[in-house]
């Protein structure tokens, strides 16, 4: 497993993949060519702020306001490594 990256880095979706909300689960899914990710929780929000534009550190503050008192600060930046590992980020 490679070191996270900086927090200069811009996430966003991988260019195979399609985010749609699935109004059966009434939750927000990644698809993937034979995969789907299901976001759970705050996933969504946190993969909705990924839009190429915003590095990790302003997906974080933004994160930090909307959800006063969670660890957002150190686990944000490890989900977004984890996926970008999975390749549904670059």
């Amino acid at each position: 497993m490679s070191a996270p990256p900086g927090t200069d880095w811009r996430p966003v979706l991988a260019p195979a993949i399609v985010r749609r909300h699935d109004p059966v689960r009434d939750a927000d899914l990644l698809l993937l060519p034979e995969r789907v990710g299901v976001l759970r929780g705050s996933a969504a929000a946190v993969v909705g702020l990924c839009d190429g534009t915003r590095e990790v550190g302003d997906i974080v503050a933004e994160l930090t306001e909307r959800f006063p008192g969670a660890p957002v600060a150190t686990e944000v930046p490890a989900f977004l490594h984890r996926l970008r590992e999975e390749g549904w980020l670059r």
